[in-house]
């Protein structure tokens, strides 16, 4: 996670909503189908999971499949509910540096699930990705940088927005609490900017393709060799 001074450098959104148009932007075609339900091959999933992370590793994600089988065909209320409390109890908050080795790394669901631990990015990518495999449409998700006010300091975060219409306040799934709530009722959040497959959405700025952001290309790359696929 970048510092909250270069992220307002460089982004400077005080917004919750993403400008609208953006959605015709020519972008990087991958998991932007919610009508394919093939997000990821279950038993090549589950072979990497115990290559990579073991036995332990296995079982944390038979795990997210037995969620996403009970979540299949929930309200999409029940579903985000669902979504967000797996993650928040799958996954113990950590630094990248103390998982990773390194001051930014954006894991797979996968790598999450085996490690067991994950920064705040960690944790949208797998509640985005579990969402979109139950069909939600991507139009609706979004990666949301905040400046979070946390015992009485601010820190860079990123939460999970879920747009029920484009122009619709967003619900919002955070690592911090389990509880969903709309984004007029998190004055504890400061929205920078955000971004999905469809773009990084600046209120001001011209439209750029999500494709620009280094690390959403590389977790595709990691995703799909995985045994994620479109």
């Amino acid at each position: 996670m970048r510092s909250l001074n270069t992220l307002a450098c460089v982004f400077s959104c005080r917004n919750w909503l993403p400008v609208i148009g953006l959605a015709a932007l020519l972008l990087l075609p991958v998991f932007s189908s919610a009508q394919d339900p093939a997000l990821f091959r279950a038993k090549a999933l589950a072979d990497q999971a115990r290559r990579l992370y073991g036995a332990e590793g296995q079982a944390a994600i038979g795990d997210w499949f037995r969620m996403l089988e009970t979540a299949q065909g929930l309200a999409s209320t029940a579903q985000l509910s669902l979504v967000n409390r797996f993650w928040n109890r799958a996954v113990r908050q950590a630094e990248d540096r103390e998982v990773w080795s390194q001051t930014d790394f954006w894991a797979t669901p996968l790598d999450s699930l085996g490690k067991g631990l994950g920064d705040c990015e960690d944790f949208v990518i797998g509640k985005y990705f579990s969402l979109v495999s139950l069909g939600v449409s991507p139009d609706k998700l979004r990666f949301i940088y905040v400046r979070a006010q946390v015992d009485g300091a601010a820190i860079a975060h990123m939460v999970l927005g879920y747009y029920e219409t484009p122009t619709a306040e967003p619900l919002v799934l955070d690592s911090l609490i389990d509880t969903i709530e709309p984004a007029r009722e998190r004055n504890d959040l400061t929205p920078v900017f955000s971004f999905n497959v469809q773009g990084i959405y600046v209120p001001g700025a011209k439209p750029a393709s999500v494709d620009q952001i280094g690390r959403w290309r590389t977790l595709m790359q990691r995703m799909r060799s995985q045994g994620f696929t479109q």
